[in-house]
């Protein structure tokens, strides 16, 4: 037991302790945070990204706090990529009991006419087809073995429009829904299926002084329409994903749950 844990019931703090926990996109933002939290309960983490020195990068982090990990670099938007990697995971622990699918990529804004074809099969390829994969195959793992819990990481974009993003608001959309289809499949197989719904945090993905750069003003205007003001930390968003994986959402299943500072309120 870690001695730094808080105190009180620590059972809470170590529940994913030994737990093979897959997370995509690890290298940055919310699966880099994802990584390092389950990795401090306990967890042996399995993480993957196309890119390999942030992978690395995160590993290493987490093996010089004494946590348990492997990287597997793998394209969620080839399938004998995340066959590959879904059975390197069996081969070496045995199971799969938490699955993170968070790989995802946005596009540059453009209106529905304008957006290139391009643009709207990569972001589709990664943000839902790569879903779909990694979701096949991890269910048909879990249900060899004694159930599983699966997140998928959607977006507030998937529970509304967002104007000049068609293709990334599209990719989310089927994010939510394929979520919500498999949960209804597999509730009695002990298989729970879950979406977080971030809206604008800062990470690699979304760095508001980034976009400042190529939209002068429009990261103001994202703040101004959400009610909290601000946008999130990673770790607010970890902090949800992790609950979703915990024993306090046992009863939890299908849910698009929007951590978005009352936006789609």
């Amino acid at each position: 037991m870690n001695p730094n844990l808080p105190k009180g019931d620590k059972r809470k703090y170590m529940q994913f302790k030994d737990k093979v926990v897959l997370i995509t996109g690890a290298a940055s933002g919310i699966g880099r945070g994802a990584a390092l939290a389950f990795a401090k309960q306990g967890a042996i983490v399995v993480g993957s990204d196309i890119n390999e020195k942030g992978g690395a990068a995160t590993l290493e982090t987490i093996k010089a706090a004494g946590g348990k990990a492997i990287f597997i670099k793998a394209n969620v938007a080839d399938f004998t990529e995340v066959k590959n990697m879904i059975d390197q995971i069996v081969s070496e622990f045995g199971r799969l009991d938490i699955a993170i699918n968070n790989a995802g990529i946005g596009n540059l804004p453009a209106r529905t006419n304008k957006t290139t074809l391009e643009t709207w099969d990569t972001v589709m390829a990664v943000n839902s087809t790569g879903v779909f994969y990694c979701m096949k195959l991890e269910i048909d793992q879990m249900l060899q073995q004694d159930g599983g819990i699966i997140v998928n990481t959607a977006s507030v974009a998937g529970l509304r429009g967002l104007p000049n993003n068609v293709a990334y608001s599209a990719s989310k959309h089927a994010v939510v829904g394929m979520t919500k289809t498999a949960a209804m499949e597999y509730a009695r197989n002990n298989i729970r299926i879950n979406a977080l719904c971030p809206a604008f945090s800062v990470t690699g993905l979304f760095d508001p002084e980034m976009v400042e750069q190529v939209s002068p003003g429009l990261p103001q205007k994202l703040i101004n329409v959400t009610p909290m003001r601000r946008f999130a930390k990673a770790e607010e968003q970890v902090d949800a994903l992790m609950w979703l994986c915990s024993e306090q959402s046992t009863y939890v299943t299908g849910l698009a749950l929007a951590v978005d500072g009352g936006l789609t309120a």
